[in-house]
């Protein structure tokens, strides 16, 4: 009897409709045995992009709200891209109290400051240099700091008891350098010393020439360095530095935070040739400053890209506060949150509403659903700013927080085919983003473990994205041999 050729999209649902799963894979259950870790502590949803709304090829306890750590930020990101667009700039605004005459500025010079997320060293270099360029070489008066683009109460007490690290470092209407100190090593075994360079620079910081090399593996470097911190202006290494460590850089958070533009800021100014009667000082700008300078961020594009792949926190919140800030207004972090939510709202009716802190996922409140977090990928891909938002993903086994990936699964067909962020705290560990699949399909996919042992954990995030791309294989060995002759006679 002649049979009739299977029809191409009757036997594209049978390959396709046995791989929405009900359970996790079996990798994934495994891996979070081993780390002790119960089912019902992991929320996933997995689901196909292209062609109309399917179910999702895996979903777990994908409608419970879980803090999915700096995934979060994709929120933070993907909501400035819409709100502000992507060629949205910050712009610092430089005016004069007085005139300027033969080089001198008859009065103070304000730096007003727009939040950019992104004044680091190099750029606050250039903006020295474009204000001496005007013709203004020696200020009379004072270099006055205005931060009021942002109402925001420091943190009493840094996240995780850890003041030191860079990702404790406050937002500011004036950011600098992340308010950060970076310190670099560079070993001499000839001489026997590890010379010490220190940037930016800071007016007033004392920093160690060198420090004595030793013998050994270089393993936890920075304790035997022995760093004493605790005097802002005088930096301590009463220990030694491995001289098998190389070359290695040490970021650190200022411990005078309110300090630290000031500091910086009068440094970069002599430093360029620049004069200085007064102080560097916060102030407001005064009503009758004349306007000399405006100069612009990077574009949105760029520091959302920075954003995620690096997961910088404090540029997270720049962003997040510029969202209120743009209306008129001192950005605040409550405003920030019923302007995002309002949006969520109107985008995504229906869907669960994320809870925001501060918009960069270094908080204990922060809440959503992988449900949420996976309609937010689907519809960020298909508008008009998908380039932007997903070149601003880390690319696995490539680059950003995902880069180690190629050490821990180097044959996995996830390498360098998958945009994901990832999160991490003391009690969670997340991933989102896209995944492309050996067949060739793309995968929203989102997976977030809320337990102690999650850290311990991580792997079962690995296995999923590595289940996800083995697409085919998993299509392939779920066909019946009968389907399976079928399709290689179709082709």
């Amino acid at each position: 009897m002649l049979q009739r050729p299977f029809p191409a999209f009757l036997l594209a649902s049978a390959l396709w409709a046995p791989m929405a799963h009900a359970g996790l894979p079996s990798a994934v259950r495994q891996t979070l045995r081993q780390a002790q870790v119960p089912p019902d502590a992991i929320s996933v949803q997995v689901q196909a992009m292209e062609g109309s709304p399917t179910a999702p090829r895996l979903a777990h306890r994908e409608n419970e709200a879980m803090n999915p750590a700096s995934v979060m930020k994709l929120f933070t990101t993907y909501a400035g891209l819409q709100l502000l667009g992507p060629d949205h700039v910050w712009r610092t605004r430089i005016y004069a109290t007085g005139p300027v005459r033969e080089g001198v500025l008859q009065g103070s010079l304000v730096i007003r400051g727009s939040g950019d997320p992104k004044l680091v060293v190099e750029r606050a270099q250039a903006m020295v240099a474009e204000i001496q360029a005007l013709g203004v070489r020696q200020v009379r008066g004072d270099i006055v700091l205005d931060r009021s683009v942002f109402d925001v109460t420091p943190r009493s007490e840094p996240f995780d008891d850890e003041p030191l690290r860079p990702y404790n470092a406050t937002p500011d209407g004036l950011l600098v350098n992340f308010k950060s100190v970076i310190y670099r090593f560079l070993p001499d075994p000839a001489g026997g010393r590890a010379t010490v360079v220190s940037e930016p620079p800071l007016a007033g910081l004392e920093v160690p020439a060198d420090v004595p090399l030793k013998a050994g593996p270089c393993n936890d470097w920075r304790s035997g360095l022995r760093a004493d911190f605790g005097q802002p202006l005088r930096t301590v290494f009463a220990g030694s530095y491995p001289a098998s460590c190389g070359e290695r850089y040490w970021p650190v958070a200022f411990p005078a935070p309110e300090e630290f533009a000031p500091r910086m800021l009068q440094a970069l100014w002599t430093q360029a040739g620049g004069q200085l009667t007064g102080q560097v000082r916060q102030g407001s700008t005064p009503a009758q400053a004349k306007l000399l300078l405006e100069y612009p961020s990077l574009p949105l594009r760029e520091i959302i890209a920075d954003i995620n792949k690096m997961s910088n926190n404090v540029m997270a919140q720049q962003l997040f506060l510029t969202l209120s800030a743009d209306m008129g207004a001192p950005g605040r972090f409550e405003a920030s949150r019923l302007r995002l939510a309002r949006w969520w709202r109107e985008r995504f009716p229906g869907q669960f509403t994320p809870v925001l802190d501060n918009g960069s996922g270094l908080s204990r409140s922060e809440r959503s659903t992988a449900a949420a977090l996976g309609q937010l990928l689907r519809q960020a891909q298909q508008g008009p700013d998908a380039d932007a938002f997903v070149q601003s993903l880390a690319v696995a086994g490539v680059d950003g927080t995902v880069q180690r990936l190629k050490e821990r699964m180097p044959l996995s067909p996830v390498i360098g085919r998958a945009w994901l962020k990832t999160g991490s705290l003391r009690d969670v560990a997340s991933v989102a983003g896209y995944v492309q699949g050996e067949s060739g399909r793309r995968y929203s996919v989102v997976a977030i473990i809320n337990h102690a042992n999650a850290h311990q954990a991580r792997p079962a995030l690995d296995q999923l994205l590595d289940w996800t791309a083995r697409d085919l294989s998993a299509a392939e060995s779920s066909v019946s041999p009968r389907r399976h002759r079928a399709r290689h006679a179709a082709h």
